[in-house]
Formats: C-alpha cells, structure tokens, sequence
C-alpha cells in the first residue's frame, strides 16, 4: 500500500472536523482532493461513516434522488445509521445539481456531517453560497507547495525556518530540488515521476484532463478553440497586463467573450489575476490587473517564457497560499511585483543587485509597507533576501 503523504491544508482543516458545518475542499483538476478526502476518512475513527465517488453513475443516482427520503433510505441500505451522528464523504460534488439542497437537508434535519470535493470554484460559488449560507466551510487545495514536494521527493533536506542562516553550502543543497520545482511544478502525480520525459507526458494529461472536463462538460461554450487558444496565450504572458483587448484582437471574438472566459478560467483555477496594489478598492478594481498560471510545470509544458518569468510565477504560487497578493506599478515603470496583504513586498530577480535593493527600500517606504525582500534564485549576501524555496 502506497504511503499517504501528509498535505499542509490538513492542519487547516482538522479543527473543524467535529463542526456541524460541512467541510468542502476545492481547487484545480488533479491537485490530490481524492486523496485528501480518503486520508481524513481514514484518519476519522467511526463506524457510522461511508464514502460514494460521484464519478460513479450508481453513487450519483442515489443523490439524484428528488424525495430527499428516499435518499435516506438507500444511504440506510448503504450501512448509515441516521440515530448515532453520520459522517458522509462524497467526492466530485459539481457532477450532481442539486446536491447543495440534499446537503442543507440532511444537515438540518439529521445533522449529518459531510466531507465534500468538488474541482470547479465557480460552481460551489454558483450553487453553494446562498443554499448552504452558514453551513459550509470551504478550503482550496493548490499544487504542492515546496515544503510539501521535499516530502513527495522523499527528500531528508529541511527547510531553515529564515534565509540569514542559509550559507552559500546550504543554498547549493536546495538549488537543484527547487530548480526542479520550477520547471516541473508541483502537481502530485508529476512531482512522482521520474524523468523528465514522464513528467511532460504527465502534465500533458494535467492539460487534458482540465480542457475537457471543465471546459468542454463543465463550461458550455460555443467556441472552444478560442478558450483553448486563450489558454496558451495567458500561458506565455504570465507577469504581465491582462489586455482584454489586444487578446480580443488577436483571437478575434468580442472583449465581452474574452472577458466571460477569463473570469471562466479562473473560477476553475487555471489562472488567477491579481490586481495593484491601493488603499482604495475602487482604485484597485479601475486598474488593469496581471494574470499567473495555477503551475510552473504546466508553462514551461505549454509556453515559451524566459527563467526570470517562469521563477516569478513559481514564487507566486507559494505566496498566493499566505494571504491576498497585489503588485505595484508607477507610472515611471518603478514596480514591486508582489505585495502580501497590504504590508509585505516582495521583488522577484533571479540574480538581484544592490541597485534592486535601493529601489525596493525607496518605494516601500514611501507605500509604508511594514517589510519588504529581494526574492533571489541565486545565492545573494544583499540584505533582505529570501530564497524562493523559503516562501
């Protein structure tokens, strides 16, 4: 039997395993929800529970069901005693409709405890938000970040908890792990490939498996190439403007469309947009946002970028996990690439230099930022850098 490694979300989670509330996790296609789900059944001692993969034509009727009683009945037939507390895991909660209404039903009358997946955002947002208010508790699962691709790697390496005791030595021990990580991201099943060519073959399913059920099942457009097309564009553009209305013209549909598929595409989480950075929201929302890939394996698979830009995205998807991401540009083209709630600033250069540094002082004391860092992938003796593998 093939050993369960631990995901950091779990920690998150455990708290509130004995609440009311139903626990659903979500988050990008082949991230690890399954397994997620199966080690907190596993790691939940009762006898009163049971596990339906809505995958499964058979396990999907059962919830289908409009007599919520007769949903009751089969699950009783299934081994559910409805007089002790039941404890209900159900995976690939977007393939039944109405399963938000089963869910507040047997929640309210029976005060069942259930343990939900389900792959697309947009979805628990459409369906969830008003029919299980107060009901829910939703977490997002991401690619591995580093600290859990060692774990994957097998790796005997720990992580220093801060980059000033980090010598030159020790940095050379990370390097090539965190190389790796770049350019082969951190979904699950590709980090356990190994070799290059199995990971491209692995990544390519990654692709596949998103495009046609999200896309093509989930999406219902009327011109798919273009969103396919959209895909590879936002792919090669990553750190840079979202111009709805340069793709608008190179893909030739309305900005209306590109619009309707971006918002798609990071419901689903294929990308996210992060806006600049400001006091005011309104300021924030008026502004032209940038947009990242959920993974760094799926750019370097798909796009031609350059190592400064596929870095940037990999040290975005360790930051997104800590707290709400915005960047930060003058009108001079002074930047800071990433600013963590409103407080910490972050610089990402693969090789940076004092005058980085000088910079990135300047302007986050005049923003009144409380920290800020030169995110390096090179060994550095500058002040105020973080290694990328420390984020």
């Amino acid at each position: 039997m093939q050993e369960v490694i631990k995901r950091e979300i779990l920690g998150k989670i455990k708290p509130f395993y004995n609440s009311p509330e139903a626990i659903i996790v979500t988050g990008m296609r082949r991230t690890g929800k399954t397994t997620l789900l199966k080690f907190i059944y596993d790691e939940i001692k009762s006898d009163n529970k049971i596990f339906l993969d809505l995958e499964n034509i058979l396990n999907r009727s059962i919830f289908e069901e409009k007599n919520y009683e007769k949903i009751k009945f089969s699950l009783e037939a299934l081994g559910i005693d409805f007089d002790k507390r039941p404890l209900i895991f159900l995976d690939e909660i977007q393939l039944v409709k109405n399963l938000p209404s089963v869910v507040k039903y047997f929640i309210d009358h029976y005060k069942v405890k259930f343990f939900l997946t389900g792959s697309a955002s947009f979805y628990l947002k459409n369906f969830f938000s008003e029919s299980l208010s107060g009901r829910k508790y939703v977490f997002e699962l991401f690619p591995l970040n580093f600290r859990e691709f060692l774990l994957f790697k097998k790796s005997k390496l720990r992580l220093p908890e801060n980059s000033s005791k980090i010598t030159e030595p020790i940095f050379k021990l990370f390097s090539d792990l965190y190389d790796e990580y770049i350019l082969w991201g951190g979904f699950p099943e590709v980090v356990l490939k190994n070799n290059a060519q199995e990971k491209k073959k692995s990544l390519e399913n990654v692709f596949s498996s998103f495009f046609e059920l999200e896309v093509l099942q989930l999406g219902d457009f009327k011109r798919n190439d273009i969103v396919k097309n959209l895909m590879f564009l936002l792919m090669g553009r990553i750190g840079s403007k979202l111009d709805i209305q340069k793709l608008s013209y190179e893909l030739g549909v309305s900005r209306q469309t590109i619009a309707q598929y971006v918002s798609f595409l990071e419901s689903t989480y294929f990308i996210k947009i992060i806006r600049p950075f400001s006091r005011s929201k309104d300021t924030e929302i008026r502004k032209t946002p940038k947009v990242y890939v959920c993974d760094s394996g799926l750019i370097n698979c798909f796009a031609k970028v350059s190592d400064g830009s596929l870095f940037e995205n990999a040290v975005f998807q360790n930051l997104r996990l800590k707290g709400e991401i915005n960047y930060y540009q003058r009108k001079s083209g002074a930047e800071i690439d990433f600013i963590l709630d409103k407080r910490i600033a972050f610089e990402v250069k693969i090789k940076p230099t004092p005058q980085d540094f000088n910079k990135l002082k300047k302007i986050s004391n005049q923003l009144k930022l409380k920290e800020f860092y030169l995110v390096s992938k090179t060994f550095s003796s500058l002040p105020s850098v973080k290694y990328g593998f420390l984020l």
